[in-house]
């Protein structure tokens, strides 16, 4: 129950950094992101963030390579 009013909170102070998604569409994803977490094994968590951190790398490349 905490772990969602947390997920929850950070969700909304999320979502006012990203255009096109509100409060309270941040509040769901947070809630919705702290079950996911919760009942995914470690190395599954892993893998995501991983993945994440090369599809930022291959983004901010793309986009340097725009700007020139």
């Amino acid at each position: 129950m905490i772990g969602k009013i947390l997920g929850a909170i950070a969700g909304q102070r999320i979502s006012k950094d990203f255009s096109g998604i509100s409060g309270s569409g941040g509040a769901l994803m947070g809630v919705g992101a702290a079950t996911l977490l919760r009942r995914l094994s470690p190395l599954t968590i892993v893998a995501f963030a991983i993945g994440g951190y090369a599809a930022k790398k291959s983004r901010d490349k793309k986009s340097d390579i725009a700007k020139r």
